[in-house]
């Protein structure tokens, strides 16, 4: 156990060689400040534009649970009913500061590290009730914690964010539906079991940044009317296997928001293999298919996959 650590630690030092890409950003000019996008895995994001630290579903633990797996991955297994903990160690290797952090929803893969996070930097959270509930059982302070039920538009210091009402991916051959939420009245304790967890109804983030404007997805599904004049620059477009269960989801995503010049791929990889691990299956099944559709749907966007811990960076 102690050499994989080691091994994963290592991956994440060598992980802070800049992956540099320029792109004009919305008003088509060149900017001093670049907006800085490491991607932390699953639908996981730290952006940055030099005044404002985000997060989005900074999941880093990455546990080894629901029985799948590598045979290199000597870490422990965890089951759905097992109490959730986090990689604290990993998370303080990557995790330095964070002002703001985006929740999609409540499932451990999005929300599972944010308890620690929020306490170890003092982030606002934003996100459903049912995600600020959770995070008041783990005892997050009030001043921190955001509830939002999708429609609103609050303005910070150095950043601004819509927040979008959404839907869940259609997982289990469309089978899926939780109509669960959780509320003050609800009867929680922490820490919570990893099926605890429950989705609590799903967001999107318009997130404006200073010269840039983000649209990220936390599932690979939307609703369309609600993005209807949004026109990011940049679109964090969830690509897993989920989204070719849907009609036309490629074309109808890249269409609403007006064929975004930047599209990054977001929630493809397989996020129960640790840091370091191959991800070729999931680039071979999600992103390389994703890259091909938007060559035809909208051939003036670019595509850049992103790479684990990497930094993209775009003027």
């Amino acid at each position: 156990m102690k050499r994989f650590k080691n091994l994963v630690l290592g991956f994440v030092a060598m992980s802070c060689v800049v992956l540099l890409t320029s792109q004009a950003g919305a008003q088509g000019k060149e900017h001093s400040t670049p907006l800085q996008l490491k991607y932390l895995g699953a639908a996981g994001w730290e952006i940055s534009d030099g005044n404002v630290v985000v997060l989005i579903d900074p999941y880093i633990s990455r546990l080894k649970y629901g029985g799948v797996g590598h045979p290199d991955d000597d870490r422990p297994n965890f089951a759905r009913d097992d109490v959730a903990r986090s990689d604290t160690d990993l998370i303080d290797s990557i995790i330095s500061r964070a002002d703001f952090i985006l929740v999609h929803h409540g499932h451990f893969d999005h929300l599972g590290d944010v308890p620690y996070i929020a306490g170890k930097t003092g982030a606002k959270v934003i996100g459903t009730e049912t995600t600020i509930t959770i995070l008041r059982a783990y005892g997050i302070p009030e001043d921190q914690l955001y509830a939002v039920g999708g429609g609103e538009d609050y303005q910070f210091e150095n950043f601004s964010v819509r927040i979008v009402p959404s839907i869940h991916s259609a997982l289990g051959e469309k089978h899926y539906f939780d109509a669960r939420r959780l509320d003050r009245d609800s009867d929680i304790e922490a820490p919570l079991r990893i099926n605890q967890f429950i989705e609590g109804g799903s967001l999107m983030f318009l997130a404006r940044f200073d010269h840039h404007d983000v649209l990220t997805m936390g599932s690979m599904n939307f609703v369309e009317r609600e993005l209807e004049g949004l026109n990011p620059d940049i679109l964090l477009a969830g690509v897993n296997g989920s989204r070719l269960g849907l009609y036309n989801y490629d074309e109808r995503l890249l269409k609403v928001t007006d064929h975004p010049p930047i599209i990054i791929p977001t929630h493809w990889d397989n996020f129960r293999l640790p840091y370091g691990f191959s991800q070729e299956a999931a680039v071979t099944r999600n992103i390389v298919p994703f890259i091909s559709a938007v060559a035809v749907i909208s051939p003036d966007s670019r595509v850049i996959p992103p790479t684990h811990l990497e930094t993209i960076i775009i003027n």
